[in-house]
């Protein structure tokens, strides 16, 4: 069996893994990395997206062995050593953002990719598009658009943190 070294919110991990493995099942079987989730095994929901050298990738259609080498944030990695939350997390905290929380994972990771693929600024329009491979079936996403909105602007420095929670 092939080895995959992935470096794994900041940690290098190495595993045996068989030529199909995929790399959302390297992460949650081999790895424990039980954050990010399989919901339809067919790329459709979205529950499953890392980031993969810095990009969203649907985790439950990508072979392990295709990220061998690669560096992968996982939702795990996202809060800080301390606790603290990334600024999407926190915004989709504070918006309401979720109810169940299984598809919370992949949505916060679509969003911060999102968001960083925009850098002059993002629209409701731009973020309800970049969200149509994610699939929510308990809100109606007005508030994880809300937060994505919020999060966007403190992440582009258009607002800080303070003024935010003064809302």
């Amino acid at each position: 069996m092939p080895q995959v070294t992935l470096t794994v919110n900041g940690q290098t991990h190495t595993a045996e893994v068989e030529g199909r493995t995929l790399l959302v099942e390297m992460l949650r079987e081999k790895l424990r990395m039980t954050g990010t989730h399989v919901g339809c095994d067919t790329s459709q929901c979205g529950a499953c997206v890392v980031h993969v050298n810095g990009e969203s990738v649907k985790s439950c259609t990508t072979l392990a062995v295709m990220c061998n080498g690669a560096s992968v944030t996982t939702i795990e990695g996202l809060a800080a050593a301390d606790g603290t939350l990334h600024v999407m997390q926190e915004a989709f905290r504070e918006y309401h953002a979720l109810q169940c929380g299984f598809c919370t994972p992949g949505m916060v990771m679509s969003a911060i990719d999102l968001v960083n693929k925009h850098p002059n600024g993002i629209t409701e329009q731009q973020i309800r598009e970049g969200l149509e491979g994610n699939l929510c079936r308990c809100t109606g996403y007005h508030n994880i658009v809300k937060a994505i909105a919020a999060a966007a602007e403190v992440m582009q420095g258009k607002r800080s943190e303070m003024a935010r929670a003064a809302d």
